[in-house]
């Protein structure tokens, strides 16, 4: 479609799918389905020019019932994008190998074409939720892992924090490291450990409870998870850490931004996922509207 007339996107799309309803078309977006000049786009408020063009791309429509509440946002032939519920491992361990992201998404594949395979580019924690990105050949995964940070545009988290964090903004930088029992910690001293990198911003906030926006500059185990309890605001659900609160039922983590440069094509890819109604619990009804997730 070409844009004929100065504007912004969301209304542009209004018009020139006007068979589709409202939501369906703030879906496209949301899902990364549209693009400007060969860049997906998400923000409704893109401004458009004239002459330039937009773009709609196709999405496979799988149930998530059919694959134990796994969502696929985006496939194609390299890559396999989902929305991972909490309480679902990335991949398999020594005391379970068949629940897990791996598992349903090989047998998805599978059924499609016996020879398919899938393979790990990325982990969530088992009860952290949110996007994900598999590769579907072995050379894709290599190339991704290889040149990660470059690749990576954006990875941004939503968490559910316990107390009232103070400041709008903060950064926190650390070094992290692995006690024997495999539980992360914080090193006294600069530079022993890996440096670990984390700036938030407060969403929304009660006597209680603070939802924050987190985005890393670096990817380390656990580190959104323990550098929030370095600062005495441990994500709610989270016993490991010293959260002494559960009130969703599970860990207050949702991955809800990943951005990368695609591995074949290089076009910036962005999947931003719905926000867990699931975190507005430890808020008020009436406050529901004021909490807003800022692009």
């Amino acid at each position: 479609m070409t844009v004929s007339e100065n504007g912004t996107l969301l209304p542009f799309l209004l018009t020139a799918l006007s068979t589709m309803g409202r939501n369906k078309v703030k879906s496209l977006l949301t899902h990364g389905q549209v693009m400007v000049n060969d860049q997906v786009v998400t923000r409704h408020d893109h401004p458009l020019v004239q002459g330039q063009t937009v773009s709609i791309l196709a999405m496979r429509k799988v149930s998530s019932d059919d694959l134990d509440g796994v969502q696929i946002l985006f496939e194609d032939d390299d890559v396999l994008v989902i929305d991972k519920p909490a309480g679902l491992l990335s991949m398999g361990t020594d005391t379970e190998k068949e629940h897990t992201a791996y598992r349903i998404l090989s047998d998805y594949m599978r059924m499609k074409n016996p020879k398919s395979r899938i393979f790990i580019v990325h982990r969530l924690d088992r009860d952290t939720s949110g996007v994900m990105m598999f590769a579907k050949r072995e050379s894709v995964q290599q190339k991704l892992q290889n040149a990660w940070k470059d690749v990576v545009v954006e990875r941004a988290y939503l968490a559910v924090v316990e107390g009232r964090v103070q400041q709008d903004t903060g950064t926190i930088i650390s070094w992290l490291k692995e006690s024997k029992t495999l539980i992360m910690y914080i090193s006294r001293k600069e530079g022993d450990g890996q440096k670990a990198i984390t700036h938030y911003e407060v969403l929304h906030r009660t006597g209680e409870y603070s939802l924050l926006k987190v985005q890393l500059e670096t990817g380390r185990k656990n580190q959104i998870r323990v550098q929030m309890q370095s600062i005495g605001h441990p994500v709610v659900g989270d016993d490991r850490y010293g959260a002494i609160k559960d009130p969703l039922g599970r860990l207050g983590l949702h991955a809800s931004v990943l951005s990368f440069h695609h591995p074949t094509t290089d076009k910036v890819m962005r999947f931003e996922t719905d926000f867990p109604s699931a975190f507005l619990r430890v808020f008020s009804y009436d406050q529901k509207a004021s909490v807003t997730i800022k692009s």
